[in-house]
């Protein structure tokens, strides 16, 4: 169906009709001019992200299911990073006319799967029309007690260096599906060019082989065999509220955090500007997965450039007192990476071999 039979209102009617509001603070959702919600005893986190198809997004490789549900979670990690829990959110959509209510409805399937696994209440948004492809603009409201909030200005000389899961794979999914993007291309522009030749030869025969080999370019298949992890990681992004809820339960408080959307690298070096610091991390303590590093070395890429720079991975880098080393060392999913140092002796990685070099940002540059 198309978007513009049912308008607007008709669209965000079909696509929350049955939305019930899960959280005590959320009054009113979808139906007014605006929502409401009451937060009598906390802070108010919000955080908003936008998502252009072309700069953030290829919907060559991505599905509209998993979009939705990655642009939720991009925005709900933004909260945990702030040690805060998510509780609504609103989704704006620019659209072209190439997408179907199905397909808008598809998208939504994904949103609402992010948000009913943290349960986050989806309390309005907007929808409009966009001659450049798809736009989406979500913003994520949460709540944290003012005691509870972790900035990224809290980090102190001698805390701990940690990060949650491990780095890259995001990284080098999206590397892997560049490249059989442009496997995939490039033999449907090698066919087309044959085909041209053959109409110019005027050689039936070969113009008939070419066009079903053209066709069965549509059952093309990929090469993701042992790299599901990988592509799994760069599509079904995850925000880590289950180490918010594993630092709680063991009593730790980071003194500073920032979830890692851009890079390891510029992550930790936002909190050493912010906090007025240094830091020493350890190269040998870097978490990376083995189909990580299988295929950096099959690309003839550094694994330990990927995974400080990579970006997407959406864990958690924090810092925690030195005391509570003993308390980290219990976590699962959670590795001591390194320390904060005073601010002086800069930012640095050391090697495997000892060597010291400075950390540079060279993460995820969206304005670039």
């Amino acid at each position: 169906m198309e978007i513009a039979k049912l308008g607007e209102f008709g669209l965000i009617d079909r696509l929350t009709k049955d939305l019930t509001p899960r959280n005590g603070s959320t009054l009113k959702a979808v139906g007014d001019d605006c929502a409401v919600m009451h937060y009598p005893d906390t802070e108010v986190l919000v955080t908003t992200d936008m998502l252009m198809e072309g700069v953030h997004f290829d919907l060559t490789y991505i599905d509209l299911q998993h979009l939705g549900y990655k642009a939720a979670m991009v925005n709900i990690s933004d909260i945990f990073a702030m040690n805060g829990t998510p509780r609504q959110l609103t989704v704006s959509l620019a659209l072209s006319k190439r997408f179907s209510v199905e397909d808008v409805e598809t998208f939504y399937s994904g949103l609402r799967l992010a948000c009913e696994k943290w349960g986050v209440d989806i309390v309005g948004g907007d929808t409009t029309s966009s001659y450049t492809g798809l736009a989406i603009s979500i913003t994520c409201i949460g709540e944290a007690r003012r005691e509870d909030i972790v900035y990224r200005n809290g980090a102190r000389n001698t805390d701990l260096v940690c990060v949650s899961g491990d780095l890259g794979a995001a990284y080098m999914g999206l590397q892997l599906l560049e490249r059989e993007k442009s496997v995939y291309y490039g033999q449907i522009n090698d066919l087309q060019k044959k085909i041209a030749q053959a109409k110019a030869a005027g050689d039936e025969a070969r113009l008939k082989s070419l066009n079903t080999q053209l066709a069965a370019l549509n059952d093309f298949q990929p090469e993701f065999v042992g790299k599901e992890y990988l592509i799994q990681r760069q599509l079904q992004t995850e925000a880590r509220g289950d180490i918010i809820e594993k630092l709680r339960l063991a009593g730790i408080r980071p003194t500073a955090m920032i979830d890692i959307s851009d890079g390891l690298s510029s992550e930790l070096m936002h909190i050493c500007k912010q906090s007025h610091c240094g830091c020493r991390i350890y190269e040998k303590e870097l978490p990376i997965d083995y189909q990580t590093a299988v295929m950096a070395e099959e690309m003839e890429m550094n694994v330990t450039t990927c995974a400080l720079n990579g970006g997407e991975d959406y864990e958690l880098l924090f810092t925690v007192p030195i005391g509570d080393l003993e308390k980290v060392k219990e976590l699962d999913d959670v590795r001591l990476i390194g320390h904060i140092t005073e601010e002086k002796y800069g930012q640095i990685l050391v090697t495997r071999d000892d060597q010291e070099f400075e950390l540079k940002a060279q993460g995820w540059n969206p304005l670039q």
